[in-house]
């Protein structure tokens, strides 16, 4: 299947590592430009090295945290200098960390709501006029599957990805005029860095052995076990690309069956 994404330029948030570094990965095989973004460095570096050597694409990478406003008009605006146009936004930030409510702060609070909740905010509002000039345009939100079920012990994700959502919705509403389609993306229980490091507090916090946490996890999954980042970035490139031209407002998980909802 042609995607329809050859010659399109897509930003990909947090991408030095993990699903970001994946989706960006899947939307350069598929031809098109890529601008990633990751607050280090290094690994943002070896990401561009990577992705350039595997697939030939063009390729910019711009340090940038995305709980800074200036980071993230300075990514949008580089991005398009570079490429002289803008078609895909892919949000993503990390996760906020794990506690339970009482420990944390109102400073923890405004750090998770700039982290989780303001960046995609931000980004979306930096690329909607460019991608008015083109005609049209992608914004996919990389959250949790926390949206759909609450997960215990990350009640700064479980509140404020939720957020993410209801934006989302309406936004897919208020720049439908504009072939602007706004979709969020859910995984589940992910082999990234970030999935080990929660298993790991899940384990010290629990008082269980690392290895009896992470079978019980995969237990509870129908098909057995994590997903892969790149099972993930399949469903975020489609959502991308001209073969999801029917698709806006809408909130899927990528998750092997682990969320019991219908919805």
């Amino acid at each position: 299947m042609d995607l329809g994404l050859r010659g399109k330029v897509a930003l990909v948030a947090g991408a030095s590592q993990g699903m970001g570094r994946a989706i960006a990965m899947g939307f350069a095989r598929e031809g098109a430009k890529v601008s990633i973004c990751a607050r280090g460095e290094g690994r943002l570096q070896e990401a561009a090295e990577r992705i350039r050597r595997e697939t030939g694409a063009e390729l910019l990478a711009v340090v940038a945290d995305m709980t800074r406003l200036e980071d993230i008009q300075r990514f949008v605006s580089r991005s398009v200098e570079k490429f002289g146009r803008l078609d895909i936004v892919v949000t993503n930030a990390g996760g906020p960390p794990p506690g339970e409510f009482m420990k944390f702060t109102d400073e923890d609070w405004e750090h998770a709501f700039r982290l989780s909740f303001l960046s995609a905010l931000r980004l979306t509002r930096e690329a909607v006029p460019h991608m008015r000039k083109v005609g049209g345009g992608r914004v996919i939100n990389l959250t949790s599957y926390a949206v759909k079920e609450p997960i215990a012990g990350l009640v700064l994700s479980n509140a404020l990805r939720s957020g993410v959502i209801g934006l989302a919705k309406t936004l897919s509403r208020e720049l439908a005029q504009d072939n602007i389609l706004i979709n969020n993306v859910c995984p589940g229980r992910i082999d990234t860095e970030r999935h080990r490091k929660l298993s790991e507090d899940r384990a010290k916090r629990l008082n269980r052995p690392l290895e009896e946490i992470e079978k019980q996890m995969k237990g509870e999954i129908p098909l057995g076990r994590f997903g892969s980042a790149e099972e993930a970035a399949d469903l975020v490139v489609f959502l991308g690309s001209e073969r999801a031209s029917y698709i806006t407002g809408t909130t899927i998980q990528v998750d092997g069956g682990l969320i019991r909802g219908t919805l």
